[in-house]
């Protein structure tokens, strides 16, 4: 299961926003900030979440705009001719580092700090595997069974109905479910590039 091999489709979707972001000026790498800066709010609406869930309802927001923008930005780089390395680094740099304060934002929200190290090393392994893939030559992989699209989407929807009715599922709210998913997929998905980049390599 994986949302990124509608990426083509998105960007299409997108194209109103990105001529619209264009003519307003708007740069890829300042778009890419705004993403950042986004995902940051969303992780302290996360932990405010934790004891007022109305909360979650605001970070869901602000996570499915963390991802529009996320493929906003490559979209504009394209269109005015400027995409670059650099671009490219700053990209996934703050990608990385938004995933890291969504999930930390989640996990100290409900108070499971564990479960969300070992959640947010294994999305952290997810994507490092997809890039590595290119660094040795092969295509960037968006393979496996979690990628950023789905994990994005995961996150609104888990945070939408933990906003409307919180409720607690055996050991663990549906946030602590949710980082339970992101541990134990996100591993998995980072082996499957694994053993696809090699394979390729072989």
């Amino acid at each position: 299961m994986t949302l990124d091999k509608y990426r083509p489709l998105a960007d299409r979707a997108l194209e109103p926003f990105v001529e619209g972001a264009d003519r307003v000026g708007l740069s890829p790498n300042g778009v890419s900030v705004l993403a950042f800066a986004l995902a940051g709010v969303a992780a302290g609406a996360f932990y405010l979440g934790g004891t007022s869930p109305g909360w979650y309802l605001v970070g869901a927001l602000l996570v499915l705009l963390n991802g529009a923008l996320d493929l906003l930005d490559g979209a504009l780089a394209r269109r005015q001719n400027v995409a670059s390395t650099a671009g490219d680094l700053l990209d996934h740099v703050l990608d990385r580092y938004a995933d890291i304060l969504i999930i930390a934002g989640l996990a100290a929200g409900i108070g499971e700090y564990a479960l969300g190290f070992v959640a947010v090393t294994g999305v952290l392994m997810t994507s490092y595997l997809g890039t590595q893939a290119q660094a040795v030559g092969l295509d960037r992989v968006y393979g496996g069974m979690l990628g950023r699209a789905d994990r994005l989407v995961l996150v609104g929807v888990v945070a939408i109905l933990t906003g409307i009715v919180p409720v607690t599922i055996g050991w663990f709210t549906l946030v602590g479910w949710l980082l339970v998913l992101f541990a134990v997929v996100g591993h998995i998905t980072a082996l499957q590039r694994f053993y696809y980049s090699m394979g390729a390599l072989g």
